[in-house]
């Protein structure tokens, strides 16, 4: 909105004409947010700690852990803030996408929220359960798909990276794809966000990485010499992410070890299923397995410790789901563990691109 406001004068100085650029307006959404975040953080976390805000360690989590109770959570929430804040200020305010991305992050937010409000209020690690948890998400991710399958311009045909002319025509099991992409993202984060910093950085990351995506599918141009899918009005989806990158880095300011506060369910499930609905638009969804690695490696092993748990009788696979308790109790200092993944995820961002040429 700010900047139409500005871009208003820009007959009278015509310099203005450079906030019409979707990358200048990325730039300062990134800013922004950051600004906002790190503000917001050194406001809101002593206003945490004084109402006692504090966050749950389970008994039979990592012994070093029990340290960490009381550390003021739900830090999600000014990250959201800072992103809600920076995108309305630089978005294109016709943008379809940009809003329908919007609804859904502030819907799992508030999912997330009432889940970490539960877990503080009874002080234990039980928020909402699984089936009411899994089941809103799924009907915000449900209506979503059909808002995005019925509107006009969107097409159901699936990219997959390294082949160009391969692209399946879904139908109407789209919907039940975004409804996987989405969910699936939101609680694969959740699963990620378990040590100082871990989760935060392969967010910005990966945001910095879909920045890249919806941009380049936005530019019929630019989509059309990589042969990618051009997706009119994507290209805004770049200011979005520019936001979550900015929110998330005056969050690490205050995240990083030994942290100050916590994102919380609020901020992780949130950001995943934003991820989710933004890898669903700018056409890159099995991109995403790549982009998003770490964590899918992260459910996965919480899928696999499960079912070997209960085929072998109650043997572990690892010592500990989700992975990165693995190699905490295999005596990794948490610091190792968090910048070791982090290192993991700038790798498969760089291959992840990559892909836009190795078609």
């Amino acid at each position: 909105m700010l900047y139409k406001l500005i871009y208003i004068f820009h007959t009278d100085y015509s310099f203005l004409n450079v906030f019409r650029y979707i990358t200048f307006r990325t730039i300062y959404a990134t800013l922004t947010a950051l600004f906002v975040s790190m503000l917001l953080g050194y406001w809101i976390i002593p206003r945490l700690k004084k109402l006692q805000v504090g966050q749950y360690v389970r008994k039979n989590g990592p012994p070093d852990h029990q340290r960490k109770t009381g550390t003021p959570t739900m830090g999600g929430f000014f990250i959201l803030i800072a992103v809600i804040l920076s995108v309305f200020l630089w978005m294109e305010i016709k943008c379809f996408y940009v809003w329908l991305v919007l609804i859904v992050t502030i819907l799992f937010g508030i999912i997330g929220f009432f889940d970490d409000y539960l877990k503080i209020k009874r002080k234990n690690s039980k928020g909402l359960t699984p089936g009411i948890k899994f089941s809103m998400q799924v009907g915000i991710a449900f209506f979503s798909g059909l808002v995005l399958y019925f509107y006009t311009g969107f097409d159901s045909r699936l990219s997959f990276p390294f082949f160009k002319n391969f692209t399946p025509d879904l139908g109407v099991a789209y919907i039940f794809l975004i409804i996987l992409v989405v969910v699936g993202s939101s609680n694969a984060v959740n699963l990620t966000d378990g040590l100082d910093g871990l989760a935060i950085g392969p967010i910005i990351i990966s945001f910095l990485s879909y920045l890249i995506f919806s941009y380049l599918a936005g530019h019929i141009k630019i989509a059309n010499y990589l042969q990618i899918p051009y997706v009119s009005g994507s290209g805004e989806l770049a200011v979005f992410c520019g936001a979550v990158v900015g929110a998330g880095m005056g969050f690490l300011w205050y995240n990083t070890y030994p942290a100050q506060v916590f994102m919380g369910d609020a901020g992780s499930l949130s950001l995943g299923a934003a991820l989710g609905m933004i890898a669903i638009i700018s056409k890159q969804e099995i991109t995403l397995i790549i982009v998003g690695g770490l964590f899918v490696v992260e459910a996965m092993s919480v899928i696999i410790q499960v079912l070997y748990f209960k085929a072998t009788g109650g043997r572990r696979f690892f010592r500990m789901a989700p992975l990165h308790h693995h190699f905490e109790l295999k005596g990794w200092p948490e610091p190792r563990v968090t910048i070791r993944f982090w290192i993991v995820a700038i790798m498969l961002a760089l291959l992840s691109v990559s892909t836009l040429k190795l078609r």
